[in-house]
């Protein structure tokens, strides 16, 4: 079996969407940082969301097929980009789960710092995800769908608290949306621009949604305007319970909850939201990881990976072996993750890591949605893109040792690339020895 089937519609998509995009682990570092996210969160909607959303409509319409971004690139840039371009993105998604792991175990199951229950639940939920899309989209979307689902509970929720509270007692916050420029703003606005994006991974589906050319904008354009709503919501809403400086950025919810619970006489708050934010992790862990699976088994197709990559199963029609290897690769990582530094100054550096990692892709895909035609979308993502990873490379006020974490983010940025081009060489060098024989 070659053919991924389509079982994605409008409402199933836009919700895998929202799923990818909107994660509620950031809105407690905008929460933190104050009411004046509330403006970096329309700029980045302006400068980078609309043309994502723009570039990936059209990019989808004009290659509708399994591997999104791999695809787009190897078409527009040759095969040696396309590869760089998946391996990139892949590597940072995979220094995603690590990361995501932790904050949702952490925040969901109210698991403290101990670390041995982090890491165990961590591994249980991230297979959990990735196990349910193992047999099918028809099974595993309905992981998307509650992920997604979670999310709007979550703000509705976190909405209605806050009114409550400020009926009772005014908000805890003077919203002033207009932010204070230092060298923290400009370190957290790559946070909030990785918070933004996402919507290239429904277009990695592209082969299994039915009419794409129709489905994914408008999916697309929901899914975004969505994000945008759920980040300010949120950030508001937890701005009037607490004020930003009593909000932490890996326990948040549960300070927030607390607070609540104390004003209301409802304890169980804190509880109540624990467990929406555990739906909607599991549900990011199931979006993110069908979708950029869909990479490797493009790249296997291709012959530049193992042809292992590239096959479907035989019974449930998935790739299979994309998915399994990714969750293998997640789970080393959230291993080694444990290892040397301290917990928050690992994250901050992991997070750094992955903003670039992950935004390096993206001036591929505005590359080629000036080639398709989008030039205002492609010029507005290429400078907003260099300026987030401008902005990642800049240390938070967590990290004391700064050379330390300079060496390696350009440690690990050069070893993802060059991990990439040892493959490709490998690969499609093997590859061409191969036709030439026959």
């Amino acid at each position: 079996m070659t053919e991924l089937k389509r079982e994605l519609g409008l409402r199933d998509l836009s919700l895998f969407a929202v799923t990818c995009i909107a994660g509620a682990r950031w809105i407690l570092p905008a929460a933190h940082a104050g009411p004046g996210s509330i403006a970096l969160w329309v700029l980045t909607a302006l400068l980078f969301a609309v043309p994502l959303a723009i570039a990936v409509g059209a990019l989808s319409a004009k290659y509708p097929s399994a591997g999104g971004l791999y695809v787009w690139a190897r078409n527009d840039f040759g095969p040696w980009h396309g590869f760089l371009c998946f391996w990139v993105y892949w590597v940072g998604m995979a220094v995603w789960f690590p990361t995501a792991a932790i904050f949702y175990m952490k925040a969901g199951l109210l698991l403290g710092d101990s670390r041995v229950a982090l890491l165990a639940a961590s591994v249980v939920a991230i297979w959990i995800a990735l196990g349910t899309n193992l047999v099918g989209m028809r099974i595993g979307k309905w992981t998307q769908n509650i992920g997604g689902s979670a999310s709007w509970i979550l703000v509705a929720v976190l909405v209605i608290i806050a009114a409550v509270v400020a009926s009772r007692q005014g908000s805890a916050t003077h919203i002033n949306i207009l932010p204070s420029w230092d060298w923290g703003t400009v370190n957290f606005w790559a946070s909030i621009a990785y918070a933004m994006s996402g919507l290239e991974m429904a277009g990695l589906m592209a082969a299994e949604i039915h009419d794409p050319e129709r489905t994914l904008p408008r999916a697309g354009w929901i899914a975004s305007a969505f994000a945008l709503v759920f980040y300010i919501s949120g950030t508001i809403a937890m701005l009037i319970v607490l004020p930003s400086q009593s909000i932490s950025e890996m326990n948040g919810f549960a300070e927030v909850g607390n607070a609540a619970g104390r004003v209301l006489a409802c304890p169980w708050i804190s509880l109540l939201l624990a467990a929406i934010v555990l739906f909607c992790g599991v549900g990011q862990f199931g979006g993110i990881g069908t979708s950029i699976s869909r990479l490797p088994f493009a790249a296997g197709a291709d012959h530049l990976l193992p042809a292992a990559f590239g096959r479907l199963h035989p019974r449930w029609a998935t790739p299979h072996i994309a998915i399994i290897a990714l969750g293998i690769v997640a789970t080393f990582l959230l291993f080694v993750y444990q290892l040397g530094d301290t917990v928050r100054a690992a994250y901050d550096e992991m997070v750094s890591l992955m903003v670039i990692t992950g935004f390096l892709p993206y001036l591929y895909i505005f590359g080629s949605a000036w080639k398709a035609g989008k030039r205002a979308s492609a010029v507005s993502g290429i400078a907003f893109t260099l300026m987030t990873i401008a902005c990642a490379v800049i240390p938070s006020s967590e990290i004391h040792d700064v050379f330390l974490f300079e060496v390696k983010l350009l440690a690990g940025t050069l070893a993802v690339i060059a991990s990439a081009w040892f493959i490709y060489r490998k690969y499609a060098l093997s590859d061409k020895l191969q036709r030439a024989a026959k």
